[in-house]
């Protein structure tokens, strides 16, 4: 059995299973939960648009991705390829701000899963009230916490077999709408509804999108646990391309089958059945009661492995920035007998709890929009940068994979991150999410400079570390390009 280089985690999942974690994290309860949200977004069987443009930005945003992930596997994913992008100017500041980001939004991702599991767990439970729904929710983080604490082998197992049970809920529920599938609900678009010229459109484009990159989330997954993946350099690249092309073909399948079952505009009113559990009424209305409770069940199963998956990787992030010395020395606490990071587990589970509560008692687009706008500033728009800051500063490193039409796919990613920030405050009026990431980045920064005084440490960039891969770079600019 393989270890990584730096010892402390093994590898042991290989492709199949690195995929089964990607699509498993990507898909979830999140589409039947947000096809409504993306229909109120766009107001119409258009919304059909923010699925494409999504699958789009996450393809792109992947290829940054699969490249330095191939490059550099390491627990944590971006944290590994910051601290090597940025160690020359800003020296540990990015990589600690990464994780400081991280260790909020990953887990505020993985308490939408959990609120959209307790929305249609009313389905099966109508009589819930709110406070029995709320001790649901936070007893099943504290169960999916404890089947954390234990090998990632075993873990890579049940995450596979619920993926299974995914594909198998999704299949069951397309199956239920296009049985009872009407064209003219499908495509009956309302007047302007493609009005390019209009400010109607990407006023709802700005929101769609912003719903549709939150459901592709999660091809990244088995990037964070990279010194954990059998073979990274060929596993990772193409588990992150095929979880993203084969989540595009159920979204949507899904999208044009369920507004082919229902009518569209049921979906407005966010306190409609169609609104509040989409896939069970399509159940119901195709084969009644009984079996839409039974697929609701795998349904519930299928959102119970995505914040399985999630937390599972996300508890990884701040485990090598811990050992390495960029973050707090807790976080590189290892199980003694199983060899997991413990610390960065139970944090994220608690803050999962929170923000589950958040999403409760406001409102999911609220919650997206939050975690949306932390997640851009130190992570997407930062590793976009370090994979150009990588590619001038160490030509020789090994790429057993390099984006292909580099750099057309990191400048698409780039350019759609800034438009899905700019519009967060304008997609959640009154909660000021710019504002609040800004806070959180900010706050991130005083905390690093009052951590590195205490660890005695210079937090910034090296000198000779600049000039020695400032000499490589300039000596790999006067060899001829080789393809």
């Amino acid at each position: 059995m393989s270890t990584s280089p730096g010892g402390g985690l093994a590898r042991r999942i290989g492709l199949l299973q690195a995929t089964a974690l990607n699509m498993s994290q990507m898909v979830g309860v999140g589409p039947f939960i947000t096809i409504p949200l993306m229909v109120a977004a766009f107001g119409g069987p258009q919304a059909i648009i923010g699925w494409i443009a999504g699958a789009l930005l996450a393809l792109v945003d992947g290829l940054v991705w699969a490249e330095l992930g191939a490059a550099m596997p390491g627990a944590g994913g971006t944290y590994v390829y910051l601290r090597e992008a940025f160690q020359y100017r800003t020296g540990k500041l990015m990589p600690f701000l990464f994780v400081w980001t991280a260790i909020l939004f990953v887990p505020l991702i993985m308490s939408t899963g959990i609120v959209g599991l307790v929305q249609y767990l009313g389905y099966l439970w109508p009589s819930m009230g709110s406070n029995s729904g709320d001790l649901v929710g936070l007893a099943l983080i504290v169960l999916i916490v404890g089947l954390l604490w234990r090998r990632v082998d075993s873990i890579a197992r049940l995450t596979t077999a619920m993926w299974v049970v995914m594909l198998l809920a999704v299949a069951l529920v397309l199956v239920a709408a296009y049985s009872h599938f009407h064209a003219d609900n499908a495509f009956s678009y309302p007047a302007g509804a493609f009005d390019l010229l209009g400010g109607k459109f990407w006023t709802g484009f700005g929101a769609g999108l912003a719903v549709g990159v939150y459901d592709y989330l999660g091809y990244n997954t088995a990037a964070y646990l990279g010194s954990e993946l059998k073979n990274p350099g060929r596993t990772l690249p193409r588990s992150t391309v095929t979880a993203i092309f084969g989540v595009m073909v159920i979204y949507l399948l899904l999208q044009v089958g369920v507004l082919g079952a229902v009518d569209w505009h049921r979906m407005l009113d966010p306190n409609s059945a169609v609104y509040q559990s989409m896939a069970s009424v399509v159940l119901e209305q195709a084969w009644g009661r009984g079996p839409a409770e039974a697929v609701t069940t795998l349904i519930l199963v299928t959102a119970f492995a995505s914040v399985l998956a999630g937390l599972l990787a996300g508890s990884r992030v701040p485990y090598d920035a811990a050992r390495d010395g960029v973050f707090f020395r807790s976080f590189a606490r290892l199980h003694p007998r199983h060899g997991f990071p413990t610390v960065g587990l139970v944090t994220m589970g608690v803050i999962t709890a929170v923000g589950f509560m958040i999403g409760r008692h406001t409102d999911m687009g609220t919650l997206i929009q939050l975690l949306t706008t932390v997640m851009v500033l130190v992570q997407t728009l930062s590793q976009i940068v370090a994979l150009t800051v990588l590619r001038r500063r160490q030509p020789q490193l090994h790429r057993p994979y390099r984006m292909w039409l580099y750099p057309l796919p990191s400048v698409l990613a780039f350019a759609g991150w800034v438009y899905i920030y700019v519009c967060a405050d304008h997609n959640a009026p009154g909660r000021r999410p710019i504002e609040w990431s800004l806070a959180w980045v900010a706050l991130g920064g005083l905390v690093f400079l009052a951590w590195a005084r205490k660890e005695r440490i210079w937090p910034f960039g090296d000198k000779q570390i600049r000039e020695q891969y400032a000499d490589a770079a300039d000596d790999a600019d006067k060899e001829p390009a080789t393809v």
